[in-house]
């Protein structure tokens, strides 16, 4: 009788643990790359798990939550220009009622910085939100380092 308790016990909490998991839909990250003496490449990268999708950092007011990079300020470092996207894919989003801008699978975004020395350090977060065809997440920010050689 004991067993059968237990046994139903441990059912019972793998059970509600398999419930309380969060979904984590995309990885990040984060490479850096010297393209010349004095400049460089953050390369920011997201890979997604299959039916989710990230939207551009393009969208117009009343559609999702557009992926949003900033950069902390840094006496090693100037960004030059903006953050730069690959091309999305456009699609009409019901839930939205609009056309919105947005990648599958990976991409990656890349932000030119002028180096003041020889290496730098960047820092930064981005913040974004991913949906699949049944849900939507909550926008999450997520804080990076990245080391330029």
């Amino acid at each position: 009788m004991k067993k059968s308790v237990v046994l139903l016990v441990i059912i019972t909490l793998f059970t509600f643990k398999g419930f309380g998991q969060l979904l984590e839909p995309v990885r990040w990250n984060y490479t850096a790359k010297k393209t010349s003496k004095n400049e460089a490449s953050v390369y920011i990268t997201a890979t997604l798990d299959k039916g989710w999708h990230l939207y551009s950092q393009y969208v117009k007011p009343g559609g999702p939550q557009p992926t949003k990079f900033k950069f902390e300020k840094s006496g090693t470092y100037d960004l030059m220009g903006n953050t730069i996207e690959p091309t999305p894919t456009v699609r009409l989003e019901p839930e939205f009622m609009m056309e919105v801008g947005y990648f599958e699978t990976s991409v990656i975004f890349q932000q030119k910085i002028k180096l003041k020395g020889k290496k730098a350090t960047v820092k930064g977060a981005v913040k974004f939100m991913v949906c699949n065809d049944e849900q939507c997440l909550p926008p999450e920010e997520v804080k990076f380092t990245v080391e330029v050689p």
